[in-house]
């Protein structure tokens, strides 16, 4: 059984005017995501800000999403570090606070050889019961795993049973499904790329899009794995100017001030964020109006 089929939102993750977790907005946001069809919650993520938050905040926003989902949707909690023994410690927590899977992000800076990526995901599969999915993002951490790495994982760890491909790659994920036999469970991590990955066998996408447009990115999902590919081809390529902003500076802070202008406040960014450019502010919001979403 899938972790989720359909729109995984990697959630922002609010702070309030002191740059403190903002646990109310918290609840609004995971409201809104199970009010418009979200699949699954992804919290302290990339777009998160996982890496700036303290092993305390990490771990109270896991243990608040689980309780504030109510089972409503999956939660799945980026448990990834360049420490392999701080990755566990973190995927443990995860684990015992409830999480209902972990996203593994590849271990940024320290560039791990294809030997040291499998050892590296085996010990961390090893002391945890819940599925894990493969986070490779190479152009955030330098380190990319193999289609054939990321394979033999698959096959050889029991709970090791998807791949959030940020690759931008689209030959990299017919090599995967290749290799595997379809036997993953392959998300798209490019909100650009959702169709073509689909159409390989993907199941669903782990989306920046979804904060702002969950409907939207939740059917365009369910739509092609239901049939409907014209209607999932056009909402993709709608929303093409739209994701276009929303990557125009580094994520998250673009979707951060996008939050903002639909009326939920998710706060600034940490250090070294920093915020908006405001030529690029208006043209993200221009692009939301395009796309038909209302700000404020």
């Amino acid at each position: 059984m899938a972790i989720f089929k359909g729109s995984g939102v990697a959630l922002v993750t609010p702070f309030d005017k002191d740059n403190n977790v903002n646990y109310d907005m918290l609840q609004k946001l995971i409201d809104f995501h199970a009010d418009n069809g979200t699949d699954a919650i992804i919290i302290v993520g990339t777009t998160g800000e996982g890496s700036t938050l303290s092993m305390e905040e990490h771990a109270e926003c896991i243990r608040q999403a689980v309780a504030m989902t109510k089972g409503r949707m999956p939660v799945i909690a980026g448990t990834g570090s360049n420490c392999t023994e701080t990755a566990i410690k973190l995927s443990k927590d995860a684990a015992k606070d409830g999480a209902d899977a972990l996203l593994v992000v590849t271990p940024y800076y320290n560039k791990a050889t294809q030997k040291g990526l499998k050892a590296h995901y085996t010990a961390i599969a090893k002391e945890v019961d819940v599925p894990i999915i493969m986070y490779n993002v190479p152009s955030r951490t330098g380190c990319k795993i193999e289609a054939a790495t990321g394979a033999e994982l698959v096959k050889s760890v029991d709970n090791i049973v998807a791949m959030k491909d940020a690759t931008g790659d689209i030959s990299y994920a017919a090599d995967i499904m290749h290799l595997t036999n379809g036997d993953i469970e392959l998300y798209s991590g490019n909100d650009d790329q959702v169709i073509p990955l689909l159409s390989l066998g993907g199941i669903g996408v782990i989306s920046v899009l979804a904060n702002v447009a969950p409907k939207e990115t939740h059917e365009m999902v369910t739509s092609y794995l239901e049939g409907n590919h014209e209607k999932a081809r056009k909402i993709q390529l709608d929303a093409i100017p739209l994701i276009h902003k929303l990557f125009c500076e580094v994520n998250p802070i673009p979707v951060k001030y996008a939050m903002k202008a639909i009326g939920y406040d998710a706060g600034s960014l940490r250090a070294p964020l920093s915020e908006i450019e405001p030529e690029h502010a208006k043209e993200l919001v221009a692009a939301m109006k395009e796309f038909g979403l209302k700000t404020v």
